[in-house]
């Protein structure tokens, strides 16, 4: 039998323990691989070039060692190179009349099959004097390195690379060092449509766990706490051979309890909560699956004895969040400003009496990723600079954000809590694989 036979025979006994149609979607560890490589050729060959041009830099350099890679380096390492190698050094080289572009490595091996080792040590033993003569003899505009003052990601050149970097370089190369900022972000936030096809598979596992997580299977009403929830949510994730890039939250809402602030229901919330009949509870949750993030936050109630269905009460609150949800993506607009988008939606849904909180984030190779930053929940009157940023389409969000309503029959605030993944495209904005419409119901 071969290796690849045996992991797929493997992978598909393993998922005979759990949920099979959660399972089937999953693929074995070597077609993981696969997938990866594919989706990085496509980037390199297909996406690169053109993000190269619109951002006005001929030459890319990504530096890193080993075990402190670069964030965007990460996301360009082949799926059997789990780190960097020594010191790694890529360079792009894009020849826009040519139509051609150079992916090449400053180092003893090639990376991959994307990327071809450019430097034999026996010849010159120096990797930065090869470095520069790589430089020099495609003699480009600009010589673009990761740094950033405001996102993190593109960040990524640490001090003693830099300055390593700088003493190599002649005064006329290095004059030609630039930021690659815009470049880091497009390469980061753009989405292929290879991996739009794999993410809807990855929402819809993620959705698929939090309906189990959601059931009576893992919830015993006035025995089970919202701890335990969590952790069956981790373990369910590492059983399937998966990732979670958090750790997750359930937190509960109930007539008798004051509701508690923004901050309170994550980082506060109580641990041995033991959730109980005609609880609102809310989960925040995301998986990692080759090289892409979800971030879902979705609720569920549990059935008082004699109840069939959520009371009505209950339904026409959490109708508020997806009433949010429509205004802020109904905002959406390529070149637009996070904060112009931030802005007009709240002012919108305050003109129509809501009590709505956003704070959406970009989603992908980073589950807090780089790109248009649109509101944080401690910030509703703009981010400064990341919000500043404009829409650009093939790019993916966490629509994430909150709508405050009074229940009467509660005699007090509920707030309806809502995560999904979003896509922005050339036709407009569409879940990636749909989103939460009513609250599901847990008997």
């Amino acid at each position: 039998m071969k290796i690849s036979s045996l992991i797929k025979t493997i992978t598909l006994v393993s998922c005979i323990f759990f949920s099979s149609e959660i399972c089937a979607q999953i693929l074995s560890e070597w077609d993981r691989a696969t997938k990866r490589d594919e989706i990085l050729a496509d980037r390199f060959n297909n996406l690169l070039p053109k993000l190269m041009d619109d951002t006005n830099i001929d030459m890319w350099v990504v530096i890193s060692r080993e075990y402190n890679e670069d964030p965007v380096m990460r996301t360009m390492l082949p799926a059997r190179w789990l780190n960097a190698r020594r010191r790694t050094i890529l360079v792009f080289y894009r020849n826009k009349a040519k139509n051609t572009i150079e992916k090449l490595a400053v180092a003893r091996y090639d990376v991959g099959e994307n990327i071809t080792s450019a430097w034999d040590k026996e010849k010159q033993p120096d990797q930065w004097k090869r470095l520069v003569e790589i430089i020099e003899e495609r003699n480009p505009e600009k010589i673009a390195i990761n740094y950033s003052k405001h996102f993190a990601i593109a960040d990524g050149l640490v001090h003693t690379d830099f300055e390593e970097l700088k003493d190599a370089l002649p005064p006329a190369l290095e004059n030609k060092l630039v930021s690659a900022e815009k470049l880091a972000i497009a390469w980061i936030e753009t989405r292929t449509q290879i991996e739009m096809e794999l993410y809807n598979t990855l929402v819809q596992v993620t959705h698929d766990i939090i309906d189990e997580a959601f059931s009576s299977k893992v919830i015993t009403p006035g025995k089970t706490t919202t701890d335990d929830v969590v952790w069956w949510m981790r373990q369910k994730v590492t059983d399937m051979g998966l990732e979670t890039w958090f750790h997750p939250t359930i937190d509960v809402q109930r007539s008798d309890r004051k509701l508690k602030s923004h901050i309170e229901s994550f980082s506060k919330a109580k641990k041995d909560d033991v959730i109980q009949p005609g609880d609102l509870i809310h989960c925040d949750f995301g998986i990692t699956y080759i090289t892409l993030n979800t971030d879902c936050q979705q609720h569920g109630y549990i059935l008082k004895e004699g109840e069939t269905k959520v009371p009505d009460f209950l339904a026409e609150a959490f109708a508020t969040g997806n009433r949010v949800q429509d205004i802020f993506t109904d905002n959406f607009e390529t070149g637009k400003t996070g904060n112009e988008i931030l802005l007009k939606s709240l002012a919108e849904g305050k003109a129509e009496g809501l009590r709505p909180a956003i704070y959406t984030h970009p989603l992908g190779t980073y589950g807090h990723s780089s790109g248009t930053t649109l509101g944080m929940w401690d910030s509703q009157g703009g981010v400064p600079v990341n919000g500043d940023y404009p829409l650009h389409e093939n790019t993916v969000y966490a629509i994430e954000l909150n709508n405050t309503t009074y229940i009467k029959e509660w005699d007090k605030d509920v707030r309806i809590m809502l995560e999904e993944a979003g896509f922005w495209g050339p036709n407009g904005f569409r879940y990636v694989n749909g989103r939460q419409e009513a609250v599901k119901a847990i008997d």
